[in-house]
């Protein structure tokens, strides 16, 4: 009988021994969860084009053009909880010989979107985004340098909305549709707020010419955003990005579509020097465009709008920091 009461206290005291590291091991495994986490980018580029012609036989313009861009974001994750801010600033001049210094680039644009999915496996986002975009320096129709067609915040276009977003890898592929976005239109200048431009109301004048009522400077539109972004690896250092943005207002003119497509490929050289080609394609039915009606009078008239284009090449520099 004292044998076995011995074994029992041998018994009893080994499990109290041994079941602290068992517990211990079970929650250590248990607390394990996932961290936020903070991501930020930045990349510098210096793109550089030139050509000089000494005793040319064929003849030719010495010209230099340069682009300056810089992109920086700023990740924020946790479990299935996204956040993303970015900041893309861009400027670009073209001097020929003989000629005035010309802009060939120039965007400001600030971006910012949230996004959540009710679980891991989900592919699907609640997502909200804000976008603001503008430019630096007054635009001109060349060679007329005396009268800006665009200058800072004329325009300047601002979209807030929410929707649904799909992406199975998000930062590769992602379509958003969001079927309330808030669009706006600012042009913070008297002489193109008065003209009307880019789709603000003008001006009333009285038979004197004396303005009566001054030309709009914010333009408010409510209406659906789809935006699809698409990125891929085409060949060995060789990188497409797609971004395509479809718009359409309820209040006027319903199915008439704003579109922005830009286009970039990106070849890469080395850590330092890369090639790139971009192609940007716009369609907006508020900014009209002027025909000329008299050039000895220089009278000009408003025609509808039309698709606008631009397309850049070059090779330049690249820093990330």
């Amino acid at each position: 009988m004292r044998y076995n009461i011995f074994f029992l206290f041998a018994f009893i005291a080994q499990f109290s021994i041994a079941q602290p590291d068992s517990l211990y091991i079970q929650k250590k495994r248990i607390v394990e969860t996932p961290t936020p986490k903070w991501v930020n980018t930045n990349k510098g580029t210096l793109d550089l084009n030139e050509v000089a012609f000494v005793n040319w036989s064929s003849g030719g313009s010495n010209s230099i053009s340069a682009i300056v861009s810089g992109k920086s974001s700023l990740e924020y994750s946790y479990e299935d909880f996204v956040w993303t801010s970015a900041l893309n600033a861009s400027y670009g001049i073209n001097q020929q010989e003989s000629e005035v210094l010309k802009k060939t680039n120039d965007l400001l644009e600030i971006s910012s979107s949230v996004g959540y999915k009710r679980s891991g496996s989900s592919k699907w986002y609640y997502s909200g985004r804000l976008t603001f975009s503008t430019q630096f320096a007054n635009g001109y129709s060349y060679p007329d340098t005396s009268n800006p067609i665009s200058k800072f915040m004329a325009p300047g276009y601002l979209f807030f909305g929410g929707g649904m977003e799909y992406g199975k890898d998000i930062k590769k592929l992602s379509i958003y549709l969001s079927p309330l976005t808030f669009k706006s239109t600012y042009v913070l200048d008297d002489d193109l707020a008065n003209a009307g431009s880019f789709g603000v109301d003008p001006a009333e004048y009285d038979d004197d010419g004396n303005i009566v009522v001054p030309g709009e400077k914010v333009r408010q539109e409510l209406g659906i955003l789809i935006t699809n972004y698409y990125e891929v690896d085409v060949a060995k250092n060789v990188l497409l990005k797609s971004t395509a943005n479809f718009y359409t207002d309820y209040l006027n003119s319903f199915g008439n579509i704003d579109v922005n497509w830009e286009l970039l490929i990106d070849f890469k050289v080395n850590n330092f020097i890369n090639a790139s080609f971009g192609s940007l394609l716009k369609y907006d039915n508020d900014v009209k465009t002027l025909v000329v009606i008299d050039e000895d009078a220089e009278e000009y008239g408003e025609s509808g709008a039309k698709v606008q284009w631009k397309q850049l090449l070059g090779i330049g520099f690249v820093v990330d920091f």
